[in-house]
């Protein structure tokens, strides 16, 4: 019975809002998976071009 009279409760804008909800936090998602593959990326070029201008004389920082 409460799930028939939810349907005639809530309108149609409203699940619209819950639906538009819904597809914007996915696009959230697959922003920050983006944003997490760009910063790996970018360490590893950095950590590239720190090697690379070490060149031969590179040392562990602890040694």
């Amino acid at each position: 019975m409460a799930k028939a009279l939810f349907g005639h409760v809530v309108a149609p804008a409203a699940l619209r809002v819950v639906e538009e909800n819904a597809v914007l936090r996915a696009r959230v998602r697959r922003l920050e998976q983006e944003l997490e593959e760009l910063r790996a990326q970018r360490d590893a070029a950095i950590a590239h071009e720190l090697l690379s201008l070490a060149g031969d004389n590179a040392e562990p920082a602890l040694a």
